[in-house]
């Protein structure tokens, strides 16, 4: 099953997404209120929603979710060869990227959805990031793989939009990113429940689905989500360590390898210009759907001064 947010006559209204058209969820539902009750009840919701009351043309999608957080993780070995290459001189990958699977939380606050147009910062080096994202549906501290895969409800497509120039500033201090990342992230089309991509997880639990992605028609990468350092559900078990996820957590698959962002292609000596206002991106992945985002104007921000530098007194 499909589910998502979409706007229908200027009211913003829950539900299943079909190929008929959009079915809103009975009892003024909410996403968020079909999450937290997990997907056991599903059909039984869909037998009571009714038919279809629009096409799908017929009305504008919204992101599918107001995340609860949102954890990026980087888990394509392939990504941080290219983008360590265009870092640091050389492809590296780090012994600790293999020990753990890394991530960063990111602003749950400025999430777009279907055809939105993005406001990025003042950068000269702004990239897209494609990436597949699985949406909790349960709950939990120190889960195992296997309650890790339960939890999962669903999976989404997203785009983790970059200010390469920024982040390479903040990662110098050795924290971060947060300016270079957090301004823009797009979700969507809708949410399509585990089950719909059960058939695409091989032997180990890695999601053999195909994503792609384009940048005004041209294709700029492909590769199998499979190809992750560890399967979704070994990502959702790390985020609970000593730690909880909860319903309407959104955990981001990190950058897709062989082209799934500028940078890494910077990294493997390509010439193609960072995005700039007007340029559209069409992220593609198999069982799931097609996501479109466009770049706006950046918009600049009030100016902060430098650090000062204090006198480190110990008395007033």
């Amino acid at each position: 099953m499909r589910i998502g947010r979409w706007i229908r006559d200027g009211q913003k209204e829950d539900g299943f997404v079909e190929d008929a058209g959009v079915v809103p969820f009975p009892d003024g539902l909410l996403v968020a209120d079909v999450l937290a009750a997990g997907p056991g009840g599903l059909a039984d919701l869909l037998a009571r929603a009714g038919d279809p009351v629009a096409p799908l043309d017929a009305v504008t999608l919204r992101a599918p979710l107001d995340p609860a957080s949102v954890r990026d993780f980087v888990a394509f070995e392939e990504h941080v060869e290219g983008v360590s290459a265009g870092v640091e001189g050389r492809s590296h990958v780090a012994d600790e990227w293999y020990e753990a699977p890394t991530f960063y939380f990111t602003n749950p606050h400025t999430i777009a959805g279907p055809g939105e147009t993005i406001t990025p910062p003042e950068t000269h080096r702004l990239d897209f990031e494609l990436e597949v994202a699985a949406v909790i549906g349960g709950s939990g501290t120190n889960l195992t793989a296997d309650e890790g895969h339960a939890a999962i409800f669903g999976y989404t497509i997203m785009n983790d939009w970059s200010a390469r120039d920024l982040q390479a500033r903040e990662m110098k201090v050795r924290l971060g990113p947060c300016k270079g990342k957090d301004f823009a992230m797009t979700l969507g089309p809708w949410i399509v429940t585990a089950d719909e991509l059960a058939p695409f997880e091989d032997d180990e639990g890695f999601l053999a689905v195909r994503a792609e992605v384009f940048v005004g028609g041209e294709r700029y990468g492909e590769d199998l989500v499979s190809n992750m350092g560890w399967p979704f559900a070994e990502l959702v078990a790390y985020a609970s360590r000593a730690s909880r996820v909860v319903p309407g957590d959104v955990l981001g698959s990190g950058t897709v390898g062989n082209g799934g962002c500028l940078g890494e292609l910077w990294g493997r000596g390509s010439d193609l210009p960072p995005l700039a206002e007007g340029d559209e991106v069409r992220m593609v992945v198999e069982g799931i759907g097609e996501l479109v985002g466009s770049v706006g104007a950046p918009v600049a921000a009030p100016p902060l001064p430098r650090a000062r530098v204090r006198p480190r007194a110990r008395r007033r």
